[in-house]
């Protein structure tokens, strides 16, 4: 008797286990799929900014001075300071760029601090092009560390 109470016992351990396993791997899951949407809000804010020539909330986004932002042209890497200098009379002029994304794929690091991500947009004056970049969580916001913005060969020799 006492051995079929053992087997019992670790049998009911086990499930237990296992179903917290699960529970845990279950509730992580639906963490991250929450983290990847409010990343995906923030940018398509960030880019929902830039449409409406809203600079204060566009570069708001930036996780600190010293983001970068590369654009399309070879000789565009920028600290956020020396690209809000370029940009503001784009937004001054209440004309800044439209950028919509089409796609975007969202990845977290463990722990869920950093996030990368790629994207296809649609632009009216450069066509198709595609971005990528980083996000950092700070004080419980996602912010961007770094962004580049390209165009493809394809696209630049059309």
């Amino acid at each position: 008797m006492d051995r079929i109470v053992y087997k019992m016992t670790v049998r009911i351990i086990s499930l237990v286990i296992v179903g917290i396993l699960v529970g845990c791997s279950s509730g992580q899951q639906k963490s991250q799929e929450m983290q990847k949407k409010s990343i995906n809000t923030v940018l398509d804010d960030w880019h929902l900014a830039a449409s409406e020539a809203n600079a204060e909330r566009y570069f708001s986004h930036f996780a600190s001075d010293s983001a970068i932002f590369m654009g399309t042209d070879a000789t565009e890497r920028w600290t956020i300071w020396e690209f809000e200098d370029w940009a503001s009379p784009y937004f001054d002029e209440g004309q800044a760029w439209d950028f919509t994304p089409v796609e975007r794929h969202v990845y977290l690091s463990d722990g869920s601090s950093t996030a990368w991500f790629d994207e296809s947009l649609d632009t009216p004056n450069l066509g198709p092009v595609r971005g990528s970049g980083v996000l950092v969580k700070k004080d419980k916001n996602w912010k961007i560390a770094h962004y580049i913005i390209c165009q493809s060969r394809f696209q630049m020799l059309s």
